[in-house]
C-alpha cells in the first residue's frame, strides 16, 4: 500500500530528526526543541560540557513532536503513524489531515503543560515524541472506521476499532491518574485524542449545516 503524501512526509521528517539527534548529540536538540514546562528557565549542562538555559518557548509546542527518546519510542510511534495515518489521510484529504495532526500535537502539548503546572509544579523535565498526534490519529481512525478490526498487543484476536481505542484511552486515563507508569505523558496522549475528537465533530457539524 502506497502511503499518501502527508503521512509519508511526517514519517520521513520524524526519522530524519531522530537521526540528527543521534549524530549531533541529542541533548542539544532536547534543550532547545523539546517541550519544557512554563515558568523560570533553568541551566543545564550538555554532554560536551556546554551550559545552556532551558525552558519553555512557543515553537516547542510543535517541535517536541519530532523528537524521540530512543529507538523503541520512535519505532512504536512511526508504526502507529504508518498503520493509521494513511487511512485517516485518505478519508480527510491532505489539507484537513495536516491541520488535524497539527491541532492534535498542539492539544497534547497544552494538556501536558497544564498537567505539570497544576499537579507537578515542582517538576522540570522535557516532553517529547509524536504520541499526542498519533493518539489523535487513533481516535480519528476509530471514528471514521468504527467497524474496522485491529490487533492489540495484549489481545490475541482482532477487536473493533472503536472498542480497542476507547479501551486504550481508559487504560491511559487510569495510568495517568494512578501514576503507575512514570515518565510517560498519559494526559498529553489523552489531550491529543480529545482535541482530535472535538475537531472531527466540528467538521461533521459544519458539513451537516452546509447540507
Amino acid at each position: 500500500m502506497q502511503l499518501p503524501n502527508v503521512t509519508r512526509a511526517l514519517l520521513i521528517a520524524n526519522v530524519l530528526v531522530f537521526i540528527a539527534q543521534q549524530m549531533s548529540g541529542e541533548l542539544w536538540l532536547l534543550a532547545h526543541y523539546a517541550l519544557w514546562p512554563v515558568g523560570p528557565h533553568h541551566l543545564e549542562r550538555l554532554s560536551h560540557g556546554e551550559v545552556v538555559e532551558v525552558g519553555f518557548a512557543p515553537w516547542q509546542l510543535l517541535t517536541y513532536a519530532f523528537l524521540h527518546g530512543d529507538f523503541a519510542h520512535i519505532a512504536f510511534n512511526m508504526l502507529a503513524l504508518w498503520m493509521f495515518g494513511g487511512p485517516v489521510e485518505n478519508a480527510l484529504g491532505a489539507r484537513r489531515y495536516l491541520v488535524f495532526y497539527v491541532v492534535c500535537v498542539l492539544g497534547a502539548a497544552l494538556a501536558q503543560l497544564a498537567t505539570i503546572a497544576l499537579f507537578q509544579p515542582e517538576d522540570f523535565y522535557p516532553t517529547l515524541g509524536a504520541s499526542g498526534g498519533v493518539f489523535g490519529l487513533l481516535l480519528a481512525f476509530a471514528v471514521l472506521y468504527p467497524q474496522a478490526r485491529v490487533m492489540l498487543f495484549f489481545v490475541p484476536v482482532p477487536v473493533p476499532a472503536r472498542i480497542a481505542v476507547v479501551g486504550y484511552m481508559v487504560i491511559e486515563l487510569v495510568l495517568g491518574v494512578t501514576g503507575t507508569q512514570a515518565g510517560v505523558a498519559h494526559f498529553a496522549h489523552l489531550g491529543g485524542a480529545l482535541v482530535g475528537f472535538a475537531l472531527i465533530q466540528y467538521w461533521r457539524m459544519q458539513r451537516r449545516r452546509s447540507g
